[in-house]
């Protein structure tokens, strides 16, 4: 009689592209936290006269290009192979506000490109770059500020008290762009191609903001009656902070561009504008910074450890250093000179913090494990 021998049952397969499973899209905010250091950098009072500080910037910019380069490339995989979790975030009413970020990430990329990148690629590269990331950028906000909303109101269940400043994310995306699209301007040709691209911006503008201003008192109104947000989510009280100094940004940015494209009334209307907006809006992101800060360290106190919600400390503290340089810019007073720089060494400090977890989190593939019920 002769023995059988069972084969070996195979091995179980491995899912393909398991790391990237999940992988959400609010990694793209370590993007747009590495490329607003180069941004608001290169343009703080002074910038000029520090040696080394150009060609800093324009390193971590080409950090924040490579970091948005293996996103893209990582997110493919992602919705290549894993489909079903890709939907899942979508139809997560606490993760779908994240599909803002993506087009924030291409258009701080693309605004980096412009402000400091040109220095390695050269200007006209530079400008075909950007053209490309602000146009995919642009749409894919256009589209996050509709889709989003809807889908929060047609498909996800929520309730008033899980009302969340990540809610701020499709909606600022326009704003970005109208942040950002006034550098392209110069290169359309003059007339109607310039007018169409500054009003556009324009347009933007006010797109995000009047968004901002119904959606911000339900962030407040949750955070009065029903108390601090969860620890792991206290950070993202800083993102409220992001359509206050990307405003301010923004209509300085378009008031600059203005002279030459818009009629005299209209372009100095917009100078008035960008100021008269602009100061009044950075006094209040002071007064949430306060708040902010003072509920991060309460929420510190009370054991909040390191989570991907940490980057929110960085680009939106990083636009109000940009409002606060263009404020400098326009009034020539030293307070808001004083006022940039003190914001950028806060995000200096913030970038570092969350750099440093990142990297310790994705080495020991804390990170990037299933997320924990």
């Amino acid at each position: 009689m002769v023995a059988t021998v069972e084969p070996l049952a195979p091995p179980a397969r491995r899912p393909r592209a398991a790391a990237v499973r999940h992988l959400g899209p609010n990694w793209y905010a370590a993007v747009m936290g590495t490329a607003i250091v180069a941004t608001a950098g290169v343009n703080l009072p002074g910038a000029a006269h520090l040696p080394g500080l150009r060609t800093a910037a324009a390193a971590v910019w080409a950090l924040s290009a490579a970091l948005l380069v293996t996103l893209l490339t990582a997110r493919t995989l992602h919705w290549v192979h894993h489909r079903d979790q890709a939907r899942a975030h979508l139809l997560d009413p606490a993760t779908a506000p994240f599909y803002g970020c993506p087009a924030m990430a291409l258009l701080a990329v693309g605004g980096g490109t412009m402000a400091v990148g040109r220095d390695w690629i050269g200007a006209g590269p530079a400008v075909a770059v950007d053209t490309v990331l602000f146009t995919a950028g642009t749409a894919l906000g256009l589209v996050a500020a509709v889709a989003v909303p809807y889908l929060m109101v047609a498909r996800h269940r929520i309730e008033p008290d899980q009302a969340s400043p990540v809610w701020l994310l499709p909606l600022v995306a326009p704003m970005v762009s109208a942040a950002l699209g006034p550098l392209l301007v110069p290169h359309l040709p003059a007339g109607q191609p310039r007018q169409t691209l500054l009003l556009a911006c324009l347009a933007m503008f006010g797109l995000s903001l009047l968004a901002t201003l119904v959606t911000l008192p339900l962030v407040l109104g949750r955070l009065i009656t029903a108390g601090p947000l969860p620890l792991a989510l206290t950070p993202t009280l800083f993102l409220v902070l992001g359509p206050l100094g990307q405003s301010t940004t923004a209509v300085g940015a378009i008031a600059t561009a203005a002279p030459d494209v818009v009629p005299a009334p209209y372009a100095g209307g917009l100078g008035v504008l960008a100021l008269l907006y602009g100061v009044p809006v950075t006094g209040f992101a002071l007064l949430w910074l306060g708040l902010a800060v003072a509920l991060v360290v309460r929420a510190r106190r009370q054991g909040m450890g390191f989570a991907m919600t940490w980057w929110a400390f960085t680009f939106p503290v990083g636009t109000c250093v940009t409002g606060a340089e263009t404020l400098a810019r326009r009034t020539g007073l030293a307070a808001f000179d004083a006022l940039a720089v003190g914001l950028y060494l806060l995000l200096l400090t913030a970038w570092a913090v969350a750099a440093v977890h990142t990297g310790r989190g994705v080495v020991g593939g804390k990170l990037l494990a299933a997320p924990r019920h």
